[in-house]
Parts: structure tokens; sequence; C-alpha cells
């Protein structure tokens, strides 16, 4: 969830709620599953990210931080799941065509300037993060964890 409001409007429950969903979810989650990956000895966390992390962000604060730590969760289990089996690794997504970047993209200026950032020239598709789920879900990953992947059009090399 990325509640949009900027800092000076940004109301405790629009924090707590997007903390929740995009932070102290992911935490609990990947805790119990991979109570149940250490008796097998093996597998996969893969959280979804944001470049907002990277990036940091405007009128998504919450969403930014929530993502930020959650790139640090992803190293930090990493740390500590990796050595029973298990790896984590988060995916990164750029500028995806989703209800999230409704609003970015409707915003004609700030659309236009993301676009033409972007070496691949459009905004993602969901289906351009499959390639990235399908090898960090694969064996042909098992020695890439604490990892956060960009599939961002090659937004941040440029």
């Amino acid at each position: 969830v990325a509640n949009r409001a900027e800092v000076l409007d940004h109301e405790d429950s629009i924090w707590d709620e997007t903390i929740e969903i995009d932070l102290t979810a992911p935490f609990i989650l990947s805790r119990e599953i991979a109570k149940c990956m250490v008796k097998r000895g093996y597998g996969k966390i893969i959280f979804i990210g944001s470049m907002w992390s990277v990036l940091g962000g405007k009128t998504v604060i919450s969403y930014t931080a929530a993502k930020t730590a959650l790139a640090g969760l992803t190293r930090g289990l990493s740390n500590e799941l990796l050595p029973k089996g298990i790896t984590v690794n988060a995916i990164a997504p750029g500028f995806i065509e989703t209800d999230i970047t409704k609003g970015l993209r409707q915003d004609t200026e700030r659309s236009n300037w993301f676009t033409s950032r972007i070496p691949k020239g459009r905004w993602g598709q969901p289906s351009d993060l499959a390639g990235a789920a399908v090898f960090l879900s694969a064996p042909a990953s098992d020695y890439v964890s604490g990892i956060v992947l960009a599939v961002d059009g090659g937004f941040l090399a440029n």
C-alpha cells in the first residue's frame, strides 16, 4: 500500500497502516514460513521492494520508509537463514504500470520526466518482473542471497 500525502499532512494512521502492510506483514509471514523451510533445509523467500528504497520519494514517506526497511530485512534475514539453506532476496520494481503508480502516470509532467530517465523508454509492465521472480525462485540462484534486484528498465543505471 502506498498512501500518498505530503509529510506535513501525513497522518499517523497512514504511517501505521503502511508500515503494518508493507513491512510488518512480510516479516511475520517470512518468519513463519521459514520455520517450515528450516525443517526441509531449503527455501526461497522473495520480497517485493521498491525503487523508492533507493531514491527516496515524494508524498510517499511511509511507503519509502517501509520499503527501505524491507531491503534491510532482506539482508538481515539472509544472514540468519542462508546457513539453514534458505535464500532471501527482494525484487525492486522500477516504474511499473500498477494501481500504486496511477497518480504518477496521470501527472503528465512527472510521468514524462520518469519515462525520459528510463533507458528502456517506457513504464514497466507487471510481467516484466516475471524473469527476476523465476530466477530468484529457481535452483540457479541458490548462491544468490541478500540482494535487492532492481527491475527498472535501466533507470538506476541512467
